[in-house]
């Protein structure tokens, strides 16, 4: 029998995405920390091994928390127009979730090694996570982190100044949950 319990997001259970900044007027722009705020994971067990994962995001929940370098520290004003800029980039009216979908669990010495569909923007690509797992005190918590390259989903990355400034195509991904 499969088990299935539902991950959300929440002070604990972290989706991050980071960006970085190129071109010759890259020193003006911030690498930002991006959080996002609403999303599902539900996790399938059986005999107490992970044998699934199906995670969709709300793209609408994106939120800058930091804005690293830059010309001008990052405060409200700066960060909703950061927010706004991603959004368009993403095309988030047209393509509201981003979901990823295991197609195979293999176990690793650290956890497990997720294989599976990854999709952005309305692109679907193959995708592969290593899911770190530890138990720390009393409870479990996965982790992992990833690039993602972001005009393998269709999506051309966030410029300025005539391409000067803008975001570099391979952002991380990083998930911290507890279980």
């Amino acid at each position: 029998m499969t088990d299935t319990r539902t991950l959300r997001a929440s002070d604990d259970n972290v989706l991050e995405v980071r960006t970085g900044v190129t071109g010759k007027a890259s020193s003006m722009g911030h690498r930002l920390t991006l959080v996002m705020r609403e999303w599902t994971a539900t996790v399938s067990e059986k005999a107490g091994e992970l044998v699934g994962v199906d995670v969709t995001v709300d793209v609408d929940s994106l939120t800058v928390t930091h804005g690293e370098g830059g010309v001008t520290p990052m405060f409200g004003p700066e960060k909703a127009m950061a927010r706004s800029n991603a959004l368009k980039t993403l095309h988030s009216k047209d393509f509201p979730t981003i979901r990823y979908v295991t197609t195979e669990v293999t176990g690793t010495d650290e956890g497990y090694r997720l294989t599976g569909t990854l999709t952005v923007h309305g692109t679907e690509r193959p995708h592969a996570v290593d899911l770190r797992v530890a138990r720390i005190e009393e409870r479990w918590r996965a982790s992992f982190e990833t690039t993602v390259t972001q005009t393998d989903f269709g999506i051309e990355p966030y410029s300025q100044m005539f391409g000067a400034m803008k975001v570099v195509d391979d952002v991380v991904v990083t998930f911290d949950a507890g279980l």
